[in-house]
Parts: C-alpha cells; sequence; structure tokens
C-alpha cells in the first residue's frame, strides 16, 4: 500500500452540511491530528439537500466548536454525489430522514458503509438533532453528542490503521 493512499474513508452527512456534518468532520480531523491518524484517514462532509453549496457552516456552529478548539472556518457546504459512494469507505449520518435519503440514493453494488453516527457513541438509532431552527443551546448538545461518537470512531479508525 502506498504511503499517501488513507487506509480509510470517511464521510459525514447531514441535511444542509452547514451545521451537524461539518462539526463532526472538524472534530473528527483534529481528534485525528492530535493522535498522529490524519494521513491514514480521509474526512469530508456533505449535505443532502444543495441549500448551502459553497458555504461556510452555520456561524453558530462555528463558534460553538471553535470553544472546543474546532476549527471549522475552512470548511464550504457541498451536497452528497453519486461518486461518494465509491470513494467513501463509511458514510456516516446525522439522523434518520438522512439515514433514509443516502440508502435510496446508493447505488447497487456500493461497498460503502451506511449507517448513524451516533452508533459509535453506542446508540445506534438515535438521532443527532438538528439544531438550525434553535438557539446555542442546539449547537452546544450537538457537540456533547459528537464528542462521545468521535470518540468511538478514532477508536475503530485507530484499529484499522492498526491493522492495515
Amino acid at each position: 500500500m502506498s504511503e499517501s493512499r488513507p487506509v480509510w474513508r470517511v464521510l459525514f452527512v447531514c441535511m444542509g452540511n452547514i451545521c451537524r456534518s461539518p462539526t463532526a468532520e472538524g472534530m473528527l480531523r483534529k481528534r485525528l491530528q492530535d493522535e498522529g491518524l490524519d494521513a491514514s484517514v480521509e474526512i469530508d462532509s456533505c449535505g443532502t439537500g444543495a441549500w448551502h453549496v459553497g458555504q461556510a457552516p452555520d456561524p453558530r456552529a462555528v463558534q460553538a466548536a471553535s470553544e472546543r478548539g474546532v476549527d471549522l472556518s475552512g470548511l464550504r457546504g457541498r451536497q452528497l454525489a453519486q461518486e461518494d459512494f465509491a470513494q467513501f469507505d463509511e458514510i456516516l449520518v446525522m439522523d434518520t430522514d438522512n439515514l433514509d435519503q443516502v440508502l435510496a440514493r446508493r447505488p447497487e453494488g456500493s461497498r460503502a458503509q451506511v449507517s448513524r453516527l451516533l452508533h459509535y457513541a453506542n446508540q445506534p438509532d438515535t438521532d443527532v438533532p438538528d439544531p438550525y431552527f434553535g438557539g446555542e443551546a442546539g449547537f452546544l448538545r450537538v457537540l456533547d453528542q459528537l464528542e462521545l461518537a468521535v470518540e468511538g470512531l478514532t477508536a475503530s479508525l485507530r484499529q484499522r490503521v492498526d491493522g492495515a
């Protein structure tokens, strides 16, 4: 295996790609950098909808993440594409609606594993609620949920990287 190719590729998906999925991307990116795994794992995020393509994450998400040492400023929204099912090993969704939409778009024969992100927090049937229409407390709750999931995901990725 070439050193330049990541061992594992992870895609986070929410509705618009400006709140939950970019926050998860930023949190995992920081965690992998802190643990020296960033060269082995490719990370991206997207939305099922196209409302926010090219836009920066929601300022409330940026602020909440920043308060926990996570920088989202360089991220920009994009929409889920058919190529994602071939490019990524694991597609992690934020809620039931995202799961249904991703599975409906998944091409036959796709090898990408699709599941809820919170299964890594031992909450496989739990949604990460969309904080977009609420206040700051919703963004903080999302961060708390994502921290648990990112911790479990990082442990799983470490095993994959070490086993590669």
